[in-house]
């Protein structure tokens, strides 16, 4: 079930309901808006889940590269923050 509503979560990112959040670190909100649209995009589309980045089978964490520098996205108790790797 976890795993499942991560998915939905992840995916719904621009239609979120009030049981959930979005938070963008200070680095990806800095980001022009097309670009930080983009990255978000990248993020609900993110289907990369493997043993290594993903080992309790939660799809909790994503890594993702987007214009030469890399981002993470965590989920925890509904809110999910999306970050440059940096800033984690």
């Amino acid at each position: 079930m976890i795993p499942e509503l991560n998915d939905v979560l992840r995916r719904n990112l621009f239609a979120l309901t009030v049981q959930s959040e979005v938070v963008l670190t200070a680095g990806v909100a800095a980001l022009p808006d097309g670009a930080r649209f983009a990255l978000l995009d990248e993020v609900r589309c993110f289907e990369d889940f493997t043993s290594d980045n993903d080992p309790h089978g939660e799809r909790d964490f994503g890594a993702i590269n987007f214009r030469g520098e890399r981002y993470f996205f965590k989920i925890d108790r509904r809110t999910i923050t999306i970050m440059r790797a940096d800033e984690y």
